[in-house]
C-alpha cells in the first residue's frame, strides 16, 4: 500500500515536472515569437485590411501568404492585449519584416501609406475637381455633377464653390472619395479665413471675410511676387475706397469662361459680365481662383501708399504709379515698347 502511494506521487512529481517544463518551453517559445520577424523572408511586402475585415481575416490572409508561422501565438497576445478589435482599415507598406507586436501596434495605430495631391493656389475650383478626380487612389463618386449639385452633396447648398476650398499638399489614405476630399479642403479654407479675418488689418475695405476671399483670389492671380501681394491688395483697397472700378484682368478672362483663348483684347475689356471689373464696380460676385493663405493675409493686411494702378513688367513683377499719368508712362515703357 505504502508503495503504491510513493510510485502515484512519483508519478504526480514527474506530470507536475512535465508541465511545468512544457509550460516554460511554450512560453518562451512564444516571448520568442512576439520579437522575432513574422517571417524568415527579408522582404518587404503590403498589407490591405478592408472595412469590416475581423481578426481572423487578418490571420487567414497572413497565412495564406506565407507571412505568419505560428496564428495560434498571434490571435492568443491579441487577445491578451485586447487589440483584435482595434485594427484600422486601409493599405499599409511594411519596408522591412515586423515582429508580431510592431505589426499589430502599426495596424491599431492607421499608419496606413499615404498618398500625396498638391492643389496649386491660383488654381480654379475646375482644375481642382479635374485633379482629384484623376488621381488614381481617389475614390469618384460626383463624376458628372454640375457644381451647384457637387455643393449640395457636400452639405454647402447655395454656395458657389469657387474660392472655398484651401490650395495645398494633401496627403491621404488609398480610396479617400472625392467628397471627403473637398471637404477637408473647405475645412482647411474654413478654418484659415477665420484665423485672417480675425487678426485683420482696419485698414482693410472688405466688409466681410468672404469679400476677403474674392479680394484676395484677385491677388493671387495678379501677382506671384510674395513681397507685392500687399502692395497689390493696398491698390485695389484705395481703389474701393475711392470709388475707382478695379479694372483688373483677371477677372475679365474669368468671366470670359471658355471664350477666354490666351488672348484678352479690347472688346473683352467692354464686353460687360458680372466679372468685368471694366464696366462695374466693387468686387465681383464670387472668388476667381482658389487663394493661398499670404493672398488671403495681404487682402487682409493692405499695404498703405498712393499707388492706384500697377502695370507688369515683363519680369513677374510690377510698376506702380499714384497717377494716370505715370501710369501711362510706364504702359509705354513696359508693355507698347515690347510688343
Amino acid at each position: 500500500m505504502k508503495k503504491s502511494h510513493k510510485t502515484a506521487g512519483l508519478l504526480f512529481l514527474t506530470l507536475m515536472t512535465l508541465i511545468m517544463a512544457g509550460t516554460y518551453f511554450l512560453y518562451r517559445d512564444y516571448r520568442l515569437f512576439l520579437s522575432t520577424p513574422i517571417t524568415k523572408e527579408p522582404q518587404s511586402f503590403y498589407l490591405t485590411i478592408k472595412s469590416g475585415t475581423g481578426f481572423s481575416g487578418l490571420v487567414h490572409e497572413l497565412s495564406r501568404r506565407n507571412l505568419l508561422n505560428s496564428p495560434g501565438y498571434l490571435k492568443w497576445y491579441a487577445k491578451t492585449e485586447n487589440l483584435a478589435r482595434r485594427l484600422k482599415a486601409g493599405q499599409y507598406h511594411f519596408p522591412a519584416v515586423p515582429t508580431p507586436v510592431e505589426l499589430l501596434e502599426k495596424l491599431v495605430r492607421g499608419e496606413v501609406i499615404r498618398y500625396r495631391l498638391t492643389i496649386p493656389e491660383g488654381w480654379t475650383f475646375q482644375q481642382m475637381l479635374t485633379a482629384i478626380q484623376q488621381h488614381p487612389r481617389i475614390s469618384i463618386t460626383l463624376d458628372g455633377l454640375t457644381d451647384k449639385a457637387i455643393m449640395e452633396r457636400l452639405g454647402y447648398p447655395e454656395k458657389h464653390p469657387e474660392g472655398l476650398f484651401y490650395p495645398d499638399t494633401y496627403l491621404f489614405p488609398d480610396k479617400m472619395t472625392d467628397a471627403d476630399f473637398l471637404r477637408r479642403a473647405y475645412d482647411t479654407m474654413q478654418r484659415i479665413i477665420e484665423e485672417e479675418w480675425h487678426n485683420r488689418s482696419h485698414d482693410t475695405e472688405t466688409r466681410t471675410p468672404y469679400e476677403a476671399l474674392i479680394l484676395a483670389s484677385i491677388v493671387e492671380k495678379e501677382t506671384g511676387v510674395e513681397y507685392e501681394r500687399a502692395k497689390i491688395a493696398g491698390v485695389f483697397n484705395r481703389r474701393i475706397k475711392k470709388g475707382m472700378r478695379l479694372q483688373t484682368d483677371p477677372t475679365v478672362i474669368y468671366g470670359m469662361g471658355s471664350t477666354f483663348k490666351g488672348n484678352i483684347r479690347r472688346k473683352d475689356l467692354r464686353k460687360d459680365t458680372p466679372y468685368n471689373t471694366y464696366t462695374r464696380f466693387g468686387l465681383p460676385p464670387t472668388p476667381i481662383a482658389l487663394p493661398g493663405r499670404a493672398a488671403i493675409h495681404a487682402a487682409l493686411h493692405p499695404e498703405k501708399g498712393d499707388a492706384l494702378y500697377f502695370v507688369a513688367k515683363g519680369d513677374g513683377s510690377h510698376q506702380f504709379s499714384a497717377t494716370l499719368k505715370e501710369h501711362n508712362r510706364a504702359v509705354t515703357r513696359y508693355q507698347l515698347n515690347n510688343e
